[in-house]
């Protein structure tokens, strides 16, 4: 791939023979992926490399018009939603999200203090992560049976543990309620809102939640760990959070408009998204979702997203006005690959370590089997079969439990993974769940 000569050569594109072989480690040597495109732009060219196909057992060509779940990368074009409704005066970053919140919403407060649109944006509301009253029936689509009215009901309810503003706590809670937001204030849904204002005048027409057929016959399946087919993710209450699903083609597309010197509205709207604003770790910040980090060459801007089965990346290099786009069918990480082609002196990461399936007593197992209420009608059901353990919750399939040591056991069709309370004599007293970054105890109920 050729592109325009950037200020040093740790930022310089590699070739797409480079890229390739990259690509190609990842699914043919490591057995990460099953499919990965990345698309690259620079200020005179664009390229795609792919390598791999739709689907374990879809021998289709992966390429630029495939559609992935982005995942996280989909908080960029919400907040971009932000910047331009900000630009318009439809909005003000400072306005707090009690003003767009149904009647009977109360949204906490603490210190006097109200969550603003711009807290929501820069994670810093004091909201969770995810609701603690999110509790899967499908843990392969996690947060399809969340609604609107739960969300507005834990907000309702929830005490903030500590200040607004005082701390970075990334919240797909507060992306969630920011799509919300702002889609109430132009009195249609996130979706149409979202196409009105960015899809379509970006020309972006295979970025959708929902998908025609036809959008529907390019999309990607998504794959766990195993590189195990798994369903798409949705989110009906986290819209705003993780729902787009999109194609590199369309996202380079993006970027030329963040990189373009030419100025629109969006142009804009990128750079007020993208300017720095509150600190998250030693050498990154955020603006309005956009993490901008320093590197050797610049500072990179980016979001990286990831869903049941799929990651994704997305950033640029100002400086050098270029960018990367990194699309993959499991959930094996591609930040370092966007990192590493936006600045050579970001090495690329080190092949992760599965967890270890540990040789047990399957006798041990006898102390784990029974019925653990996860939540009201919400029960794990944990068998022992001769030398394996399983768990079957409440309306899913039984699911082997693999042991990693001790008393931790991991999943490998889903990303979970259960510890069982030690007892001092007789069965486990309860199970923590340990899944999406919470963990979530389940008592044993009475035989």
């Amino acid at each position: 791939m050729t592109t325009a000569s950037a200020s040093s050569a740790s930022n310089t594109f590699p070739a797409d023979s480079e890229i390739r072989k990259i690509l190609a480690e990842r699914i043919d040597l490591r057995a990460e992926s099953v499919g990965i495109v990345v698309g690259a732009i620079g200020p005179h060219n664009r390229s795609v490399v792919a390598h791999g196909k739709f689907g374990a057992s879809d021998p289709r060509p992966v390429d630029g018009n495939t559609l992935f779940e982005i995942g996280s990368i989909t908080k960029v074009f919400t907040s971009l939603l932000l910047a331009d409704m900000t630009a318009s005066g439809e909005v003000k970053l400072d306005d707090p999200l009690a003003n767009y919140m149904p009647d009977g919403v109360t949204v906490p407060e603490r210190a006097g203090k109200s969550i603003t649109l711009a807290d929501l944006a820069t994670h810093r509301s004091s909201l969770p992560s995810l609701p603690d009253d999110l509790v899967p029936p499908d843990m392969l689509n996690p947060y399809a049976a969340y609604t609107t009215e739960q969300l507005y009901g834990f907000l309702s309810h929830y005490q903030l543990p500590r200040d607004i503003g005082a701390d970075f706590e990334y919240s797909n809670t507060g992306f969630g309620l920011l799509g919300h937001a702002l889609a109430r204030r132009a009195g249609i849904d996130y979706e149409t809102l979202m196409r009105q204002r960015i899809i379509d005048p970006l020309g972006m027409t295979s970025t959708a939640i929902t998908l025609s057929p036809e959008l529907a016959g390019r999309m990607a399946t998504g794959h766990n760990g195993d590189l195990q087919p798994v369903p798409n993710w949705e989110l009906p209450a986290f819209a705003g959070a993780g729902a787009l699903r999109s194609s590199t083609n369309d996202l380079v597309r993006f970027l030329a408009m963040a990189l373009s010197t030419e100025k629109t509205p969006l142009t804009e709207a990128v750079a007020a998204a993208s300017v720095k604003r509150k600190p998250v770790n030693a050498d990154t910040q955020i603006g309005l979702a956009w993490m901008v980090t320093e590197s050797s060459s610049g500072d990179i801007v980016w979001h990286s997203g990831g869903t049941g089965g799929f990651t994704t990346f997305i950033g640029f290099h100002p400086a050098s006005r270029s960018g990367v786009v990194v699309l993959s069918n499991s959930d094996a990480g591609v930040n370092d690959i966007g990192m590493h082609l936006l600045d050579r002196d970001i090495p690329l990461a080190e092949p992760k370590p599965k967890p270890v399936e540990a040789v047990v007593d399957p006798k041990l197992f006898d102390g784990y089997a029974g019925r653990y209420e996860l939540a009201p009608n919400l029960v794990f059901e944990i068998t022992r079969d001769g030398d394996k353990l399983f768990a079957q919750l409440t309306g899913q399939p039984r699911l082997r439990l693999f042991p990693e040591g001790g008393h931790r056991f991991f999943y490998k069709d889903v990303e979970a993974a259960i510890t069982f309370v030690q007892a001092k004599a007789g069965p486990s007293p309860s199970l923590t769940l340990h899944q999406f970054g919470n963990d979530i105890s389940a008592p044993r109920l009475t035989d």
